[in-house]
């Protein structure tokens, strides 16, 4: 007769629960101010620090706050700006990559090492520079001024050579044996096949550019070329005050987009990253 018995307990992990009890701390710290500005954003101003269950729920917020300040340029002004910055890096970072990756050609290591050096310096140190260069050129106040220290990235020139370095030589010599050239090569062969690191990278400078503030509100100085971050600050400082049903939707308009696409895609995000390698 076999007598079943239950398995041994589980010895108490007293480092794993203190990971766990602090990665639920880190989640309530970032997600409490989220929820107050729901809580705020969907109840009258009356109810801005009192959360009662029962209080009654409302969209006025987010009528007043569209109709107080231009949302909808600044919206469209945000996506030109991202989609512009965006497809400028893909092309001129893959090429760069595919440089890098591919061919042999004097200082290779020390232009790459430039790249990486790139990598190390904050994008605000050179505001200045970027202003006075945007000044000869003769774009103040226009979302290319805005775009244009961004187009050549040195993160995505980094991981775009990494990933090309992983493809077999033997499909450059089979691509090029049918007569194909190097821009074929690379639009063909390497863009296909890094298309996961391409997506990481993307999602990766869609979210920074689409909440870049500093540079944007030095640049521009018109509701024409103002991005959401810009439009945001200025309404929340002079129109609305101290009113932050108000002020918490319109910030709840301008962050919705990325974060209900994050929800959506958190999947893809999360194995983008993994499949290109980043730790």
């Amino acid at each position: 007769m076999t007598v079943l018995t239950a398995p041994p307990a589980r010895p108490f992990d007293l480092d794993r629960a203190l990971i766990h009890l602090g990665a639920w701390a880190l989640a309530m710290v970032w997600i409490l101010p989220l929820a107050y500005a729901v809580w705020t954003a969907f109840h009258p101003s009356a109810y801005e620090t009192r959360f009662v269950l029962l209080a009654p729920l409302t969209l006025e917020n987010f009528v007043t706050a569209w109709n107080a300040a231009p949302f909808g340029r600044y919206f469209v002004n945000t996506i030109l700006l991202v989609t512009m910055i965006l497809a400028t890096q893909l092309v001129l970072c893959s090429m760069a990559a595919f440089a890098f990756a591919r061919f042999e050609f004097p200082g290779r290591n020390i232009l790459f090492a430039l790249v990486l050096v790139q990598l190390m310096v904050m994008p605000d140190i050179l505001i200045v520079r970027n202003y006075a260069t945007m000044g000869q050129l003769g774009l103040i106040d226009s979302i290319l001024a805005i775009g244009l220290p961004y187009f050549a990235s040195g993160f995505a020139i980094f991981l775009l050579r990494q990933t090309f370095k992983t493809v077999p030589r033997e499909l450059d010599e089979a691509a090029r044996i049918e007569g194909c050239s190097w821009a074929g090569l690379l639009w063909r062969v390497y863009v296909p096949l890094a298309r996961p690191t391409m997506l990481a990278f993307g999602l990766v400078s869609v979210s920074h550019h689409w909440n870049n503030f500093i540079w944007p509100l030095i640049i521009t100085s018109s509701v024409n070329t103002r991005p959401l971050t810009v439009g945001l600050s200025i309404f929340a400082t002079t129109d609305s005050g101290t009113e932050w049903s108000i002020i918490n939707a319109a910030t709840l308009i301008t962050s919705g987009p990325l974060l209900i696409a994050f929800l959506i895609f958190q999947r893809q995000f999360v194995q983008s990253f993994m499949r290109a390698g980043v730790k």
